[in-house]
């Protein structure tokens, strides 16, 4: 990276408290404070880890958003929430924006607990405008009159729950505002035909400006003949400078105005007032550079859209030459891919993270980015099995429970052999609720047809993988973020019928040195579904399992079902586990080192006999 940030020099920005505070400054103070927050974004993230791209890029909009709307009486609810961290600092967060991401600190995407500023949670894609219709039809009945804004960025508008709720506005309510921040990237560049149509968008500049000719001419119009001639005019105008590129919007009820620049404050707040005086919904179309003022994160904001701490304390990452688990994913699959022409690889706007770069770089006519769009990345993938291909699908564990309905009706109930690739299982850290990893094990194990493997090593990751492509049903691979171990899993030897640790995948690293110290035996699992033999055939022993997932409706829970004897499940508790490193989640949910050794301890205490049984 770039060396730290130094502490900005914020004063315009330090006195600001609330929304109201940003309309009270004179408006040749306002490119000033967008200095500032940008100064001060970069400072934090700097030491915190976050997503700077994306925020850098509406520190305008979020300006003119406070001058022109009365917060928290209006709504305004970002989609995705990672475009937030200026709006944080304008509502009362900015001092303490250091704690960002940070255990008991500033969340990383809004949160209605954290701020009454936040009107919805903001953390995974497209949900924005099917909530603000929400509060909009609420509002409506109940006869109010404060607006909903949904500023949708970074692609979320290809999302399946952007464009139901698009086919649902115009019946829906007469008043809400669609701000649609385009960037031209979601993390990486845009794919599908709507990305293109907003490019092309962005060309016919021209258009609204002679549209707002046109109209002032046409309201001065009284003859119906010639009313008529001015709407006419007004289609011609259109098709010819926008091509109907404006349609998509106008058609479903949408009035539509754009594309404004999105770093034009003073333009920025007229189109706003302008939304907010008609009585059609409208789409206000902003286009905006991503990364704005960091040149870094200018000149390539897919590397900047997520960043760890660059001023941070420098680590060592483990021995040189291990990968990550998404790197020996990705090289894994490639190998095999190049060996076998039926395999193909499918992952929704996510190729770099879950470690497909050289795949689509080498294999690009068997790559598909199909956006963020996971049920669909499913139910394509069907598609591929259903006509004799190998599909992989990869996507992080928290963003594919959207797409559980399509992986069971699509692929569980006919069969097919379709490869799920759970990238980040488990805690992610600083992310917090939105993004850990947690769930997949209790939502995916009740499917029929379905193999769950959990691999604890890059060996492990490499012999599920076969398992799954020899299979002609559906696997699932789960693994954590991080470093993949190297090397065998863990494995303590313990007299017949004495206690036994079960780990599931990598946390039998976390298990074996607490199994030492309480002279316990520890096997290492590597597949949930169905359980090893092994672990069907442990008769009526005391065992222990342990889980990198929710506890409830997990591995243990796989296993209750079937042991007779005494059994403790360890795993993530049954309520959202907060932001923080991995360290302090653990110790803070009883998984560190000690407590795994306190509650283990008190399990054995408590067994007829002593902890011997």
């Amino acid at each position: 990276m770039t060396a730290p940030a130094p502490a900005p020099a914020t004063p315009l920005l330090d006195a600001i408290a609330a929304p109201a505070d940003v309309k009270a400054l004179p408006e040749d103070a306002l490119p000033r404070l967008a200095e500032e927050i940008r100064a001060r974004m970069v400072a934090v993230v700097s030491k915190t880890g976050g997503h700077l791209a994306p925020s850098l890029g509406v520190v305008e909009l979020t300006l003119a958003l406070c001058r022109v709307f009365d917060f928290p009486a209006d709504k305004l609810v970002w989609d995705v929430g990672h475009q937030a961290y200026a709006w944080k600092m304008l509502t009362g967060r900015n001092a303490r924006m250091d704690t960002l991401r940070r255990f008991g600190g500033v969340r990383g995407f809004p949160f209605p607990e954290e701020s009454p500023y936040d009107a919805a949670v903001g953390g995974h894609a497209g949900v924005a405008l099917a909530t603000a219709l929400g509060l909009a039809s609420a509002r409506d009945r109940r006869g109010g009159q404060g607006h909903v804004i949904a500023v949708v960025g970074d692609a979320s508008l290809t999302n399946g729950i952007s464009l139901e709720a698009l086919n649902a506005v115009r019946h829906t309510t007469e008043r809400l505002i669609l701000v649609v921040n385009d960037n031209g990237m979601s993390i990486s560049r845009n794919v599908g035909a709507l990305a293109r149509l907003f490019a092309r968008q962005l060309a016919g500049l021209r258009y609204n400006r002679i549209r707002a000719a046109a109209e002032a001419a046409g309201h001065r119009l009284r003859l119906s003949r010639l009313r008529a001639f001015y709407r006419g005019l007004k289609t011609l105008v259109k098709g010819a400078l926008l091509r109907h590129r404006a349609a998509i919007f106008e058609d479903l009820g949408l009035r539509y105005i754009g594309p404004i620049d999105g770093h034009d404050i003073p333009a920025l707040c007229d189109a706003l007032r302008a939304a907010a005086g008609g009585r059609v919904p409208v789409a206000l179309h902003i286009a905006t550079v991503k990364g704005k003022g960091y040149p870094p994160a200018e000149r390539n904001p897919a590397k900047w859209h997520g960043v760890g701490p660059w001023a941070a304390e420098p680590h060592a990452p483990g021995p040189k030459a291990a990968l990550t688990w998404s790197e020996a994913f990705g090289r894994a699959l490639r190998e095999r891919a190049l060996r076998d022409p039926a395999i193909e690889a499918v992952t929704a706007a996510m190729r770099t993270g879950t470690g497909l770069d050289a795949f689509f770089r080498d294999l690009p006519a068997r790559a598909h980015d199909v956006g963020i769009c996971e049920g669909y990345a499913v139910a394509f993938a069907a598609g591929l099995a259903a006509a004799g291909l190998r599909p992989a699908v990869a996507l992080y564990s928290t963003f594919a429970q959207r797409a559980v309905d399509n992986l069971m009706h699509d692929v569980c109930l006919p069969n097919l052999p379709v490869l799920l690739c759970l990238d980040r299982a488990g805690v992610v850290g600083p992310d917090g609720p939105t993004h850990h990893g947690l769930y997949d094990l209790a939502m995916l194990r009740a499917l029929p047809n379905l193999e769950i493997h959990a691999p604890a090593t890059r060996a492990g990751l490499e012999a599920a993988l076969d398992a799954a492509l020899a299979r002609t049903g559906p696997t699932v691979v789960r693994y954590p973020r991080g470093y993949a171990p190297e090397g065998p899993a863990p494995r303590l030897e313990a007299p017949e019928g004495a206690p036994l640790v079960l780990a599931l995948g990598p946390t039998a690293f976390w298990a074996e040195p607490v199994a030492k110290a309480l002279g316990l035996g520890l096997e290492t699992v590597e597949r949930v579904k169905p359980l090893p033999d092994f672990v069907r055939g442990l008769g009526a022993r005391p065992l222990i399992t342990l889980e990198d997932a929710a506890a409830a409706g997990g591995f243990g829970a796989a296993v209750a079902e079937v042991h007779r004897g005494p059994l403790l499940i360890l795993g993530w508790p049954d309520r959202f586990v907060p932001q923080g490193s991995e360290a302090e989640l653990r110790a803070a949910c009883g998984l560190d080192a000690n407590g795994l050794r306190v509650r283990i301890a008190a399990f054995l205490g408590a067994l007829p006999g002593g902890r011997h049984g």
